[in-house]
């Protein structure tokens, strides 16, 4: 057998029961059902041999299940389920034929398979999945007090949060139906719920993150907060399995589609979303944070929005944030150009999170004078400053001037091509 184990066995893995098959030096066999019960599996596990290697489709309970494996076998693999055809396309569907193909295919070597975890991990994205339902909920019951206003022709709410402490009282003093009164009275309850829920679960992420040198370390960057750092820390885990930003990028899914045949050109398209679409949205907030921010990035956003649009700049973005994050965690710096004061509050409100689950700043906690601020300020302009004209130093001076030129956009696609050849030919993109 390939990688020197003695048998190869995978489990169609269900809710209530796994469907076993077996391949050894004497062909494939099927040996029955196990219950998905952790006695059971222990059973199960203590029949396995030490060089024995064991494959489970990706599913709820497999992670789960891999853990009561996993110190009774060899190695145990858990499959891509999006990257194994044989058993998704297959025109004869069965939980024995698809063990018996899971099985044959980790017998050959030609199981796909996805990175697992360890135990902080998963429990960190379990938290950050359990807060992000949360958050939806309050924002069907925030969305649920606009449905009533709008629905008796109410004028819009002159605050931003109709849900807090000036929003209520200005609720209070509306004329509404009996049945509406009764129904932003509902919500506004279920949002004192949900609030208070988010809040426990943010101070179990804060008391994490203080035992997390990787969140704190992106945590330097001026507009990540903690369920950003936390976020990407639990989609990635260890940025060291990476071997460059590239395929960190392809992991979150926002690399460009390419498509290429024959001998036309390869084309580039939309980003390919293959990653997980809570590590783009919370990369994609940051970036709404940081061009609004002096420093190199709101530089970068500048530059590419005035070529291809707000909207693809703004991705842009995120990609870009994902590779200084690659940078950051794999030389292990924080983030050269900080502004310690922000930094030091941050740090300091996810001890005062984790502590009493406070979500607001209290007062006489300031950190740092005016005058440190405004030089940390300066500073990032400066940064900026110099970050532009390092790009302007290797992009075309000539520009054609006339009628339809217009001031900050590319002006022709001649031009273009030449940009993108003195790009690749001439300087790559400064890190920033």
């Amino acid at each position: 057998m390939k990688g020197g184990y003695m048998r190869s066995i995978a489990l169609d893995v269900h809710r209530d029961f796994c469907e076993v098959a077996i391949k050894d030096q004497s062909g494939l066999r099927l040996a029955g059902r196990v219950k998905t019960a952790p006695g059971e599996l222990e059973l199960f596990a203590q029949s396995l041999a030490p060089d024995d290697q064991v494959a489970l489709e990706t599913s709820e309970p497999a992670l789960a299940i891999a853990r009561i494996l996993e110190p009774h076998v060899g190695r145990v693999v858990v499959a891509n389920t999006r990257k194994v055809r044989a058993i998704a396309e297959s025109k004869v569907k069965t939980d024995k034929l698809d063990a018996s193909t899971l099985c044959e295919l980790l017998a050959a070597d030609f199981l796909p398979t996805v990175w697992s975890p360890d135990e902080f991990t998963r429990a960190l994205r379990r938290r950050l999945q359990r807060r992000a339902k949360l958050v939806r909920s309050r924002t069907r019951a925030k969305n649920e007090c606009h449905a009533v206003l709008a629905r008796n022709l109410k004028s819009k709410p002159p605050m931003s949060d109709v849900c807090g402490r000036k929003g209520r009282r200005w609720l209070a003093a509306l004329e509404l139906p009996a049945d509406e009164s009764e129904t932003i009275d509902c919500c506004l309850r279920e949002v004192d719920f949900l609030d208070s829920e988010i809040a426990s679960i943010e101070s179990e992420l804060a008391a994490q993150a203080l035992g997390c040198e990787e969140i704190r370390r992106l945590m330097t960057v001026p507009g990540v907060s903690l369920v950003t750092a936390a976020t990407f820390v639990a989609v990635v885990g260890d940025a060291k399995r990476f071997s460059s930003p590239k395929k960190l990028v392809s992991y979150v899914g926002l690399d460009p589609r390419v498509r290429q045949s024959g001998e036309t050109p390869a084309r580039h398209g939309r980003i390919s979303k293959q990653g997980s679409p809570e590590a783009r949205h919370m990369l994609c907030e940051a970036a709404w944070v940081l061009i609004r921010t002096p420093g190199p990035l709101r530089a970068f956003y500048e530059r590419v929005r005035a070529r291809r649009g707000a909207q693809v700049a703004l991705v842009a973005t995120a990609r870009k944030l994902s590779v200084l994050f690659w940078h950051l965690l794999t030389r292990e710096e924080d983030y050269a150009f900080q502004r310690p004061t922000l930094t030091r509050r941050k740090l300091l409100g996810l001890e005062l999170k984790a502590k009493d689950g406070r979500r607001s700043w209290p007062s006489g906690h300031a950190l740092g004078t005016q005058q440190d601020r405004e030089r940390e300020r300066q500073f990032a302009e400066q940064i900026e400053t110099a970050y532009r004209r390092l790009v302007a130093d290797w992009q075309p001076k000539h520009a054609r001037s006339g009628a339809g030129a217009t001031r900050g956009r590319a002006f022709s696609s001649h031009l273009l091509r030449e940009e993108t050849a003195a790009r690749q030919g001439s300087a790559p993109e400064p890190a920033l």
